[in-house]
């Protein structure tokens, strides 16, 4: 066994930084698996090049740096507080990512975040599913459980 590494809080009960908490080396080797096999995924292949095609895109790097620019135009306004200015400026900024929105490897790579967010979100669906099976787990609820057994 390893060594605790709790605090023990105000109310004198332990508390854990959830990066001290033990967790089962299996567990850690299979999700160390999990997270080589969709990193291998086409999805992800498919992000990478999309991503690579979006830094290698003269046009969109140059809108890109146009709207961080602006970005920054519209805090230096706020602190003057000219909101006539800002209403300008984030109309611009919302014509320029209109423009980038509209270019196809930007929507490739919309697409293709798309498909990595839904793979992830499939995996954590049917890890917490098949974990309720076993237990009983309440699901997608944000307050606590009616009552304790």
């Amino acid at each position: 066994m390893s060594e605790e590494k709790g605090q023990i809080n105000k109310y004198g009960m332990m508390t854990y930084d959830t990066k001290d908490l033990v967790i089962q080396e299996d567990i850690m080797l299979k999700t160390k698996e999990l997270a080589n096999l969709i990193s291998s995924s086409e999805e992800v292949k498919q992000f990478q090049q999309a991503e690579e095609k979006i830094q290698n895109h003269i046009r969109v790097q140059d809108l890109i740096s146009i709207i961080k620019k602006k970005q920054k135009e519209v805090v230096a306004f706020e602190s003057f507080q000219n909101k006539e200015m800002v209403a300008k400026i984030e109309a611009e900024i919302e014509e320029l990512q209109d423009e980038i929105d509209g270019i196809p490897v930007v929507v490739e790579f919309q697409q293709s975040q798309s498909d990595i967010n839904y793979l992830l979100q499939l995996v954590i669906s049917v890890i917490r599913d098949t974990v309720a099976e076993k237990v009983n787990v309440e699901v997608g609820t944000d307050s606590p459980p009616s009552s304790c057994g």
